[in-house]
C-alpha cells in the first residue's frame, strides 16, 4: 500500500527520487519563502505610505494575511492526501500563488488602483491627513493579497512531504537521509527569506513597488517552471482518500458503540481486513495501541454482525490508530503557536525599535526594513555548523546518534524563544531609557546616532536558532509520526500553528493596546506609536513569561509521548 508510483499510477522506475528530485521542490520551496517574506516586510510599509492606511491597522491586516496563509494550509494536506496527491496540490496551488503576486504587481504599478499621493508627505501620514484609499481599491488588493494566500496554504503542507516521499524508507540510511533532507529544506527557506529582506528590499528602496512585486512574481514563475521540469523524476504517494470523512467514521463508530463493553459476551476482537495489504490506499497496516481505548470500540467486533461491514459501525484497528496518532500529534505543534506568536511580534516590533537606532556601522548603512535579514543569517550559520559542531557534541551527551531527539530539538528552540524575548524587553528598556534622557522622546522616527541598532541582533540571533532547532525538527517529527496516507494533514500541523500565531499575535496586541490606555487620564498604551512614550519593554517581558509557561506545559507533554 505504501510502494511509490510515478504520475500515471506506475510502478517507479528505479533511477526516480533521491537528492536530484528533492533540489527541484527546494527550489520551489525558496521562491515561495521568497514571496511571503517579502510581502511580509513590505505589505505593512505599502498600505501605510501607499495606501494611506494607519499603521497599526497595517499591520494587523498583514497579520491576518499571513495567519489565513498558514492556518488554512489544512485545506491543501487535506486535497492531498483524499484526491489530489501532493504533486498536483502543488502544481494548482503555486499556479494560483503566482497570478496573486501577478495581481499584487498590478495594483502597485496601475495609478488608478491607489489613492492620490498628492500632498502626502511624511508629516501628513503621521497626522492622517492622507487621501484615503477608496473601498474598491483595497477591495482589489485585498482579494489580491488573499488570492496570494491561498495559493500559499495548499502548497506548504505538501512541499516539505513530497520532497521527504522522495526517498526510499526501506533503503539503510533512510533516517539520516531525513534528518539532512529536513535541515536543507529550512536552509532553502532561510535562503528565500535573505532574498527577501536584501534583494527584494532593494528593488523597492531603488526601482519602486512595481519592480518589488514584479520581482517576487518573476521569482515564482521561474520557480514553477523549475518544479514542472523534475516531472519525470519525482516519485508520488497514492492518495488514501478523504482523511477527514476516515475520521469521522471512526468518531461515529466509536460513538454509537459507546455503551458496549470489551469484556461482554457478545464481543469477538478487534476489526482488521485480511492479508498483508491495509484497507487504506496508501497506508500500511498500523499494530494496535493501548492509548485512547475508548476509540477502540469502533473497531469492535461484536457477534450477530453478518455481511459486509457498515463502514460508520464498524472500522479496522489501521483507521483507529490513525486517529489515535492524530491525537497524539496535537499537542506538540499546540506547544509551538508561542514560538510563531514571538515571531509575529519581532517583524513588526523590532523593526519599529530599529527607526531610532543608528543602522550604520563604517561606511555600512543597513535599512531598517532589511534587519530582519539577521535571523536568517543565524538560521544559516546554526545550519551549516550543525553536524560538524552540535550533533557530536550533544551525541556524547545523550548518546542519540542525531545528537538529540525531535522533540529534545524542538524544547531547545522553544527555551532560546524565551531567552530571546527576555533580551529583547532588556534592551528595550534601556533604549526607551536613553531616548528619554537624551532627548528623543518625540522624535521617535529620528534614529538616535550613539545607539547603534546592531544591539538587535542578540535577539535576532536567538530567535533564529530557536527557528533552526524548534521547526526543522518540528517539521521531521510530524513527517516521521504521522500516518502513511495523512502525511500532509499532518505537516499542516505546523503551518497552522504558525498562523494561529500570527491571530493571536493580532489579537494579543489589540486587547493590551485597549487594557493599557487611558485617553482620560492621559496614559498612552504600551503600543503607542510614539515607540518613545510607550512600553514595548513590557509587552516583551509578557511574552517571555508566557513563552516560559509554554516552555513548562511542553516538557510535560513530551516526556510521556512515546514514539512510534
Amino acid at each position: 500500500g505504501t510502494t511509490p508510483v510515478n504520475l500515471r499510477g506506475e510502478p517507479i522506475l528505479s533511477r526516480t527520487g533521491g537528492w536530484v528530485a528533492a533540489f527541484f521542490i527546494f527550489g520551489n520551496e525558496m521562491a515561495e519563502r521568497m514571496a511571503y517574506f517579502g510581502l511580509s516586510v513590505n505589505m505593512v510599509v505599502f498600505m501605510f505610505k501607499v495606501m494611506h492606511r494607519p499603521f497599526t491597522t497595517s499591520a494587523n491586516a498583514v497579520n491576518n494575511f499571513l495567519g489565513i496563509s498558514q492556518a488554512s494550509s489544512v485545506l491543501g494536506g487535506f486535497l492531498a492526501d483524499a484526491y489530489l496527491g501532493r504533486y498536483w496540490t502543488i502544481a494548482i496551488f503555486t499556479t494560483m500563488y503566482l497570478l496573486g503576486l501577478v495581481a499584487l504587481t498590478v495594483s502597485a504599478s496601475v495609478p488608478a488602483l491607489a489613492p492620490s499621493q498628492q500632498g502626502c508627505d511624511e508629516l501628513a501620514m503621521l497626522l492622517g491627513a492622507c487621501a484615503p484609499a477608496a473601498p474598491w481599491q483595497m477591495a482589489y488588493l485585498q482579494a489580491a493579497l488573499y488570492v496570494t494566500a491561498l495559493g500559499a496554504a495548499g502548497i506548504r503542507p505538501c512541499v516539505s512531504s513530497f520532497g521527504a516521499d522522495q526517498f526510499d524508507e526501506r533503503s539503510p540510511g533512510y533516517k539520516r537521509r531525513l534528518d539532512r533532507f529536513f535541515n536543507l529544506f529550512y536552509l532553502a527557506v532561510t535562503l528565500g527569506a535573505v532574498a527577501a529582506f536584501t534583494a527584494v528590499v532593494y528593488i523597492q528602496m531603488h526601482r519602486g513597488w512595481a519592480a518589488a512585486f514584479g520581482a517576487l512574481a518573476l521569482a515564482m514563475g521561474a520557480s514553477n517552471a523549475l518544479f514542472f521540469a523534475g516531472t519525470p523524476l519525482y516519485r508520488h504517494r497514492v492518495p488514501g482518500g478523504s482523511p477527514l470523512t476516515r475520521v469521522a467514521r471512526v468518531l461515529v463508530a466509536a460513538f454509537r458503540k459507546r455503551n458496549a463493553a470489551f469484556d461482554s459476551g457478545g464481543f469477538v476482537g478487534l476489526y482488521e481486513v485480511a492479508g498483508a495489504k491495509s484497507a487504506i490506499r496508501g497506508s500500511a497496516k498500523i499494530d494496535h495501541t493501548d492509548d485512547f481505548r475508548w476509540l477502540d470500540k469502533a473497531a469492535l467486533q461484536l457477534e450477530g454482525l453478518a455481511g459486509e461491514p457498515d463502514p460508520w459501525r464498524l472500522c479496522t484497528v489501521t483507521q483507529v490508530e490513525e486517529v489515535k496518532i492524530l491525537l497524539r500529534l496535537l499537542p506538540v505543534p499546540a506547544c509551538t503557536v508561542m514560538l510563531s506568536v514571538v515571531l509575529t511580534e519581532f517583524l513588526t516590533l523590532s523593526v519599529q525599535q530599529a527607526y531610532t537606532l543608528n543602522t550604520r556601522v563604517a561606511a555600512l548603512h543597513l535599512p531598517v526594513t532589511c534587519m530582519p535579514v539577521f535571523p536568517c543569517l543565524a538560521i544559516f550559520l546554526i545550519l551549516a555548523l550543525y553536524y560538524h559542531t552540535f550533533a557530536p557534541l550533544a551525541r556524547r551527551l545523550t548518546g542519540h546518534p542525531h545528537g538529540a531527539s525531535q522533540l529534545q530539538r524542538v524544547g531547545l528552540g522553544l527555551f532560546f524563544s524565551v531567552l530571546s524575548v527576555a533580551w529583547a524587553g532588556l534592551f528595550e528598556r534601556y533604549r526607551r531609557g536613553y531616548a528619554v534622557r537624551h532627548g528623543y522622546l518625540g522624535l521617535f522616527l529620528s534614529p538616535m546616532p550613539d545607539l547603534s541598532a546592531y544591539w538587535l541582533l542578540i535577539q535576532y540571533c536567538l530567535i533564529g536558532v530557536a527557528e533552526v532547532f524548534c521547526l526543522v525538527a518540528l517539521l521531521e517529527f510530524l513527517y516521521q509520526e504521522a500516518p502513511d496516507a495523512m502525511r500532509s494533514v499532518a505537516s499542516a500541523y505546523a503551518a497552522v500553528a504558525g498562523g494561529l500565531g500570527c491571530f493571536l499575535a493580532s489579537a494579543l496586541n489589540t486587547t493590551v493596546d485597549a487594557a493599557t490606555r487611558d485617553d482620560g487620564a492621559g496614559r498612552p498604551s504600551w503600543l503607542a506609536q510614539n515607540i518613545n512614550v510607550g512600553r514595548f519593554d513590557y509587552l516583551y517581558w509578557l511574552l517571555a513569561v508566557l513563552s516560559t509557561i509554554n516552555l513548562l506545559v511542553f516538557v510535560y507533554v513530551a516526556k510521556r509521548y512515546k514514539y512510534r
